[in-house]
């Protein structure tokens, strides 16, 4: 594996760069809002039995209060990319950050299943702001070196501590205050955000000539398409690939997205610049991280489940034992930037891919009469020490070599092909594991049908972490910086 260095950022450091003492201040802001957008997609997922009791949620209601979120936010990355580039990063970060925590706000007050779906739908559109412009000021906080690495590793470490965090979160709160007390949480840390947000980052001038050049065509298309995609590939996870509503969604997504790539190439100041394609290894950056969120979701899908419907654990002791994994993580993502300057970051990539998926084939020998430290410790600590360490270099694949005018866009591009890779994911994982607990059928226990499913999921997501560990020579290449 070569371990050529990655394509190494063009842009230059801006005024936040130097102010020396004060730069783990803004990086622990920025990361803070990154963990609340992390947090707010799986704190609710343990909590829905109580919603749908405590509001009258039927199961389609159910699903829409997740659902809703992913798709506003799934959809909107890009938009809240550019818009950063055109309007300044901090400017939109902070709409973001007054959107989300008044929408979860409203979450926690909703009296009515319609109320909270449209404010968890809200949480998602100032979500897809936060992401991408905090994730570019990161970029020009830190100029190119080893400071930058030590940033994305902390980045990387609340990013995919978030997940587990909101199980844990999810399941103690709904225990001891109700449901309502989880959307007041994410409102309280979306406040506290906000005012440090406003207090210690500094304006940032915008890159492009303001909302006149906004790509308003492309914003409408890509939008659309997103959200036809988005919904087509989490009903198919739940209703199969047959179903209708499936095929029809996937059918009108596929010429919208088409014609946003159309427009992307005629329009002098597009949504999505085709220049960015090219710039460092964005493009095979992108194709990887996909992957990797296409197990990323699972993984915090499938281990609770297993947990409760097999072992059956409480929510909370479900959400206890994603500590190890999230600490796992957040030392993987945190001696990353460590390795890379040693050993080269291809290698580096290329080896916590293989942790990835020698952790989830280890995991796909769980049984239905296993135990926490049995079956789950240890592949979930392996698990977290690859996640976290890929996580941290693709995210800086993803943005390297990118010019300052498409900062943004580069930082919604990269979250979005990790919520469309993780809406791909289930609903493939999803199906194959469902498929597997039916073929069983009443010739073994429920468990050890569910079981079944499960290690079916695990087994198929070491090896999408394969596939993605054969492309990794891709992002190794080096490349001339764009002006």
């Amino acid at each position: 594996m070569s371990s050529a260095p990655l394509a190494q950022p063009a842009d230059p450091p801006s005024a936040a760069a130097d102010q020396g003492v004060g730069r783990p201040r803004v990086l622990a802001v920025l990361a803070a809002a990154q963990f609340a957008v992390v947090l707010s997609t799986s704190i609710v997922n343990v909590a829905l039995p109580q919603v749908r009791d405590g509001i009258g949620l039927s199961g389609d209601g159910m699903a829409w209060v997740v659902n809703a979120y992913g798709l506003a936010f799934g959809a909107l990355l890009l938009p809240g990319g550019r818009l950063a580039d055109l309007l300044g990063q901090r400017r939109v970060l902070l709409t973001g950050l007054a959107v989300f925590t008044a929408a979860s706000v409203a979450a926690a007050l909703s009296a009515s299943p319609w109320l909270l779906i449209a404010a968890r739908a809200a949480q998602g559109v100032g979500a897809a702001a936060i992401a991408p412009a905090a994730l570019s000021l990161v970029m020009r906080t830190y100029p190119p070196g080893p400071a930058r690495g030590k940033a994305l590793g902390v980045w990387g470490a609340v990013s995919g501590a978030g997940g587990a965090a909101g199980v844990l979160l999810g399941g103690a709160l709904t225990e001891a205050f109700g449901w309502r007390a989880v959307f007041v949480a994410v409102a309280v840390l979306g406040a506290i955000v906000l005012a440090a947000s406003v207090r210690l980052l500094s304006a940032t001038p915008p890159a492009g000539h303001g909302i006149r050049s906004f790509d308003v065509g492309g914003t409408a298309t890509v939008t659309l398409g997103l959200v036809a995609l988005v919904y087509g590939l989490t009903t198919a996870g739940r209703d199969g690939w047959t179903d209708p509503r499936v095929l029809t969604a996937i059918t009108v997504a596929a010429p919208l997205l088409a014609l946003f790539a159309l427009l992307e190439r005629r329009y002098t100041a597009p949504l999505l610049p085709p220049r960015l394609l090219t710039s460092g290894a964005v493009a095979p950056a992108n194709l990887v991280m996909a992957l990797l969120g296409a197990v990323w979701v699972g993984l915090f899908f499938f281990v609770p489940l297993y947990q409760q419907q097999a072992l059956g654990y409480s929510p909370l002791r479900a959400g206890l034992t994603q500590l190890p994994l999230a600490v796992a993580n957040m030392i993987g993502a945190a001696i990353a930037p460590r390795l890379a300057r040693r050993f080269g970051p291809g290698t580096v990539l290329a080896a916590a891919m293989a942790t990835l998926a020698g952790g989830f084939l280890w995991l796909s020998r769980i049984s239905a009469n296993g135990s926490f430290l049995g079956d789950v410790l240890g592949p979930t600590v392996v698990v977290g020490l690859g996640l976290g360490a890929a996580f941290v270099q693709l995210t800086g694949a993803a943005v390297a070599g990118v010019p300052t005018a498409d900062a943004g866009s580069a930082g919604g591009l990269v979250n979005t092909t990790r919520q469309i890779g993780g809406a791909l994911g289930l609903a493939v994982l999803g199906t194959l594991a469902t498929a597997r607990t039916e073929s069983a059928g009443f010739a073994v226990p429920h468990e050890v049908a569910l079981t079944d499913g499960y290690r079916t999921a695990f087994l198929v997501s070491a090896g999408i972490v394969a596939v993605g560990a054969l492309l990794t020579p891709l992002l190794t290449r080096r490349t001339t910086p764009t002006p």
